[in-house]
């Protein structure tokens, strides 16, 4: 079954249009989902909408509400949000490019496929995404989605497109606002150069198929053990793992076999330091 666009519209460069549909590069989740069951008659819970004077209502009756103060709410239907219009509602109009590079990671949201929308579509599109290839640039548009209009971010994929909503500024929070606490003290250089052989050790191609979800596969077997009738095996709690002496810890991640070169870096690092005595001392 082929998947359905999350939206559609036109990919628009400059006077070139072309109709576009937009898909969900990820899937939501994973294959476990749990429901809400009452243990004494395993009936699911149904969640009942509620009004807290008049009781249960349809949610075909339900419009949404913007709270302008306490209690207080701008009513507003789906005919009237469908009302407020923007060329970035029907159209992703590319507005620049820029240096891939440039843009931060942190910015980086969530993934979308962007393809033609049916065979005329095809020359226009494939005009744009093989201009966009030759430039080795990222193309910037707009694009509104579940109300909210989002940057696009668009590079070419294959034969199509990806395209990533962009974070704006207001919804990053800044480094300082986390990272202010962290010491400024330079790290020993001898314990560095371990970590440094460590990675080294640790090197290797990135293959996403060899990343697989390991608590949704153990609650896959937990399910099947309880289909079975088996008890649940007692899992023990894992060890603590703070580092007390963190020398130690480096060298047995290593086997021991950082020994020699972690001596050698520290005589490294200390001649320096005794050359700067000398010189005072003269």
């Amino acid at each position: 079954m082929a998947p359905r666009p999350s939206w559609q519209g036109h990919l628009k460069l400059s006077l070139v249009t072309c109709p576009v549909s937009l898909y969900t590069a990820t899937n939501a989740g994973g294959d476990v989902h749990f429901n809400l069951i009452n243990p004494k008659t395993n009936n699911r819970i149904k969640m009942i909408t509620t009004d807290p004077d008049t009781g249960p209502i349809e949610r075909s009756e339900l419009v949404k509400g913007y709270e302008v103060s306490k209690g207080e709410y701008i009513l507003l239907t789906d005919e009237e949000i469908k009302s407020v219009k923007l060329e970035s509602t029907k159209t992703i109009e590319i507005e620049r490019f820029v240096p891939g590079d440039e843009i931060d990671r942190l910015y980086w949201d969530n993934p979308y496929y962007l393809a033609p929308d049916g065979k005329m579509a095809q020359e226009a599109f494939g005009v744009i995404r093989t201009a966009m290839e030759k430039s080795g640039q990222i193309a910037l548009a707009r694009v509104v989605i579940s109300t909210r209009e989002r940057i696009l971010a668009l590079e070419p994929r294959d034969k199509g497109i990806l395209a990533y909503t962009i974070r704006t500024d207001a919804e990053v929070r800044k480094p300082d606002e986390i990272f202010s606490g962290i010491s400024d003290a330079k790290p020993d250089a001898a314990m560095i150069s371990i970590a440094e052989k460590i990675i080294e050790q640790q090197e290797g191609p990135f293959d996403p198929s060899q990343f697989v979800d390991r608590y949704e596969e153990a609650l896959k077997a937990l399910i099947e053990d309880k289909k079975k009738g088996h008890k649940p095996a007692k899992v023990d709690e894992p060890e603590d793992t703070n580092v007390i002496d963190l020398m130690s810890a480096l060298r047995a991640s290593l086997g021991g076999k950082a020994k020699a070169p972690a001596k050698s870096t520290a005589k490294k690092a200390a001649k320096p330091a005794a050359k700067a005595k000398a010189r005072k001392a003269g």
